[in-house]
């Protein structure tokens, strides 16, 4: 029986693998590339603990070469929802009653694990299954969900820390209790760690989950699902389901224990779930909890000020890692006059001198966007360039789907600051410049604040501190992340906390103690060592004659 305060570790940040020529590291995900491709898995569901097949299977492909299989599910329909809701429900009075302490044991196992047995198996399923380089998987699906797992158990020690004071005679405690119902995770492709973190942080503080992945990452979500079962997670506690999503959410939004959703995905279907949630708000035992982390518009503004080759740095990777596919990608530029030629010459340089294909040859900066549909979306809007006045192809602009889904890395040119490609989010290697009077800075920043309704990430470049923070200030709510001098990709767990508000989401701050306060619902608790034993207050006894003088303003 517990009878101490414990203390967890003190979580660091997981230190990124290289994977130089040579490397141990590299060495062994080679091997682990070369083992998986050879063998096409058959992937089923995980609910109540056991695996689940139905015979309707979908094969799962890499991006960068469609026609080999790797793997196919096992999809599910509505009775496989409402299965997993039923195992979610019957596992959660022990998963809530177990102590903090047990259940963070678990996750900070699964850290160990990851960052040793599973560490190449998992990056090298998120690079197949995803088309990631081994560099974007590494910083994600090892690194990145590393950091969750220890720092989302140290931030749930202090919320658990939180208590209330205490006047003499009485004890005030505070409880921070799971959800009563279950989480709905609702997990995107392109982050293996984002879509592990889902359904984790509410599991970790005591909540059951069902957690339904993106259909092209489900092939690294199997790979989760092993190692937190050889983790230690209870059967039922996280359930995975792969079916589609209306047909999840038709079950989901109408059922009374629903208690909450985390979401990462596109702001439409976001906005979608917002409402079913609101037209079925009487069916619920509570409010539910919505936390979402949506679209993005991301910007980089820089200043007459900036120093053109770190402008160029970040708009090469900040647009173009892991193919502009990142919620914080950088999509919309703002270059001063004085410095646009020279900065963008350095940007067609670094397109031009990369290398685009599969993701077993390392020395590939770039590799294929996620579906067709996401390559011919992107294609469109390339040929439209092309063929407008308002617009010119910089560098890029050609694509091929013979074999991959590859799209070349391309800067458009927009003479206007409201053209397509500066408002919409596109979603792949695709980024847009608008050049600015240098003389114009602040009304250049009026512009970057009202041009795109999200409010994810930005970034300003410049040299000038009063500059900075004019900046700093006028943007105040146009990104959640903001960024100086930097690209404004690569948030840090428990560095940067993530997330963006307006039409990018709830802004509840993924990697950080903000976070895992909306999966726990408090309970005050007094109690009196003391009480009293007669109603009446001291007020209400009987006062002196003296004090009953009704001569002296009286009736």
């Amino acid at each position: 029986m517990s009878n101490a305060f414990f203390r967890v570790p003190t979580p660091v940040n997981e230190p990124v693998k290289g994977h130089a020529p040579g490397s141990p590291e590299r060495i062994e995900l080679v091997k682990e590339l070369k083992r998986i491709k050879q063998v096409e898995r058959d992937i089923p569901m995980h609910i109540g603990g056991q695996e689940v097949r139905t015979g309707r299977k979908l094969p799962l492909a890499p991006p960068h070469d469609h026609k080999h299989v790797l793997a196919h599910f096992h999809e599910g329909d509505a009775s496989h929802v409402n299965q997993a809701i039923d195992a979610a429900l019957n596992a959660r009075h022990a998963w809530a009653s177990l102590p903090w302490e047990e259940r963070a044991a678990i996750f900070l196992k699964a850290a160990e694990l990851l960052a040793g047995p599973y560490r190449a198996r998992l990056n090298a399923a998120t690079m197949l299954g995803q088309s990631k380089n081994a560099f974007q998987a590494e910083i994600d699906a090892a690194c990145e969900l590393i950091d969750f797992l220890r720092f989302n158990v140290h931030f749930a020690q202090e919320i658990y820390r939180q208590q209330p004071e205490s006047a003499p005679g009485m004890w005030n405690r505070l409880e921070h209790r799971p959800l009563e119902g279950f989480v709905f995770a609702l997990t995107p492709f392109n982050f293996t760690s984002i879509a592990a973190n889902l359904p984790v942080s509410a599991a970790l503080m005591g909540n059951v989950t069902v957690w339904k992945p993106a259909y092209p990452q489900i092939y690294s979500a199997q790979v989760l699902m092993e190692l937190f079962i050889e983790a230690g997670v209870p059967a039922g506690v996280i359930n995975l389901i792969y079916v589609d999503g209306p047909v999840a959410g038709d079950v989901i939004f109408k059922h009374r224990d629903f208690a909450g959703i985390h979401f990462t995905g596109s702001t439409k279907v976001f906005q979608t779930i917002w409402g079913e949630i609101g037209q079925n708000i009487h069916r619920y035992k509570s409010y539910p909890r919505i936390v979402g982390e949506t679209g993005g518009k991301d910007f980089i503004l820089a200043h007459p000020s900036a120093h053109a080759k770190a402008v160029a740095t970040s708009i090469s990777r900040g647009a173009f890692e892991y193919q502009g596919q990142k919620c914080s990608a950088a999509s919309r530029v703002y270059l001063p006059s004085n410095l646009a030629e020279e900065i963008l010459g350095y940007v067609k340089q670094d397109v031009e001198s990369m290398k685009m294909g599969d993701v077993e040859d390392f020395t590939n900066f770039i590799n294929a966007v996620i579906t067709e549909a996401s390559f011919d979306k992107l294609a469109k809007f390339i040929d439209e360039a092309k063929a407008s006045p308002d617009a010119e192809i910089v560098v890029g602009g050609n694509y091929d789907k013979s074999i991959g889904y590859f799209v070349q890395p391309t800067v458009i040119r927009a003479k206007d600051p409201k053209y397509t490609t500066m408002c919409e989010e596109l979603f792949g290697p695709v980024v847009t410049v608008y050049v600015y009077d240098e003389n114009e800075f602040e009304q250049t920043l009026e512009l970057v604040d009202s041009t795109s309704p999200y409010a994810l990430t930005g970034a300003i470049f410049s040299q000038d501190r009063y500059a900075i923070d004019l900046a700093t200030k006028k943007l105040v709510n146009a990104a959640g992340n903001f960024y100086i001098n930097d690209k404004p990709t690569g948030a840090v767990v428990g560095q940067q906390p993530f997330g963006g508000a307006r039409a990018s989401g709830t802004n509840d701050k993924a990697g950080s103690l903000l976070n895992l306060q909306r999966w726990v619902s408090p309970r005050a608790i007094k109690e009196t060592f003391n009480p009293p034993t007669e109603y009446p207050y001291p007020f209400m006894g009987a006062a002196p004659k003296e004090d009953l003088n009704l001569d002296k303003g009286g009736f």
